[in-house]
């Protein structure tokens, strides 16, 4: 088998393009990735000379490179979208042209080429933001109510895969994941900014009061989800995808981040809130579990834990990644807002 996926060298992306091809060493896989700041080639060192592995450098907004890379192709897994709600709020356009335009130029382009299963990451921030201390949970059926630029684009792209699928008959599957977290993150997310900060002897900030709540989803466990869903077959359906049972907020995360690295609690840093802040996420992952037998295998603590080991053994490759470019981001983020209080 064929199978195309897009922004494999994003962070969750390279791990599913390296879990498919130790998990299904006969196929072809077909990486298709613009290299924006996000994606790194450095996170596939290990399988870049794979004979079944082909990368290609192209916009996912382009019909000519998707096409290309879509020739054959009998699974597409897409990836590629910009995900970071700061940077939606600083410039909403370019998640809309990526998220919503780059995923109608790719359900064209498989229609066109006759594509077997087309599979659509998205995000339980879909649908909106959930009271703290309540049992409400998101699951297949909850209302899509995205606050922020980011979630309205991603919402913007499942409609259009549910679309394709119902007015064109594209076999599609869609799963809403939470938030995922491990090796190779790029370090302007809570987790790993959190653990490269503590490593560089600065502090964790933290957005307002610290009070709201994510799932955490060990990336590992992610990438195990989406190959049930594809090999279970069953497709013009959703999944949503969550790794946790318990509510755990940002500050709690950041202290047990601390309590690993055997660091006091002085730390933290509180910075302004950001605009919409969504309060609480919780997924709830019934449907997968029930259907497909997939529940998370990696706890919180121990994902934690081989997260924060993963960083201290790899101070090249993020101390690469928060160099250039990225400091600049940092600067008007976090340390402006800090100085603006």
């Amino acid at each position: 088998m064929k199978v195309l996926i897009t922004g494999g060298a994003g962070f969750i992306g390279s791990h599913f393009v390296r879990y498919w091809l130790k998990n299904h060493p006969d196929d072809e896989v077909v990486n298709l990735d613009l290299l924006t700041y996000a994606g790194n080639l450095e996170n596939l060192l290990d399988i870049e000379k794979n004979p079944h592995y082909t990368f290609i450098q192209g916009d996912i907004r382009d019909p000519q490179a998707v096409d290309k890379a879509m020739a054959g192709v009998n699974l597409v897994v897409h990836f590629a979208a910009e995900t970071h709600v700061d940077r939606s709020i600083m410039e909403p356009a370019n998640f809309v042209t990526t998220n919503v335009v780059g995923t109608q130029v790719l359900l064209e382009s498989a229609l066109k080429h006759q594509v077997d299963h087309f599979h659509h990451i998205s995000t339980d921030e879909v649908f909106g933001s959930l009271e703290l201390n309540t049992p409400e949970k998101f699951n297949e059926t909850t209302p899509y109510d995205p606050r922020s630029p980011y979630s309205a684009a991603k919402a913007g792209s499942d409609h259009l895969v549910r679309a394709y699928g119902e007015t064109f008959g594209l076999p599609y599957t869609i799963s809403n994941c939470s938030n995922n977290y491990g090796p190779y993150h790029f370090p302007e997310k809570f987790i790993p900014l959190a653990i490269t900060n503590l490593l560089e002897g600065k502090k964790i900030p933290i957005y307002g009061d610290g009070l709201n709540v994510r799932d955490w989803l060990f990336v590992t466990d992610h990438c195990r989800a989406i190959d049930l869903i594809i090999l279970s077959k069953k497709t013009m359906t959703t999944y949503c995808v969550g790794g946790l049972q318990k509510d755990h907020s940002n500050l709690e995360i950041a202290k047990m981040i601390l309590q690993i690295m055997n660091l006091p609690e002085d730390r933290i840093e509180f910075v302004t809130d950001r605009l919409g802040h969504d309060r609480r996420y919780s997924v709830d992952w019934s449907k997968i579990n029930q259907d497909l037998g997939w529940s998370p295998s990696v706890t919180l603590e121990e994902g934690l834990k081989l997260t924060i080991k993963w960083y201290q053994q790899n101070t090249v490759w993020w101390k690469r990644v928060k160099s250039g470019q990225y400091q600049e981001y940092y600067q008007k983020q976090y340390l402006d807002r800090k100085n603006n209080e």
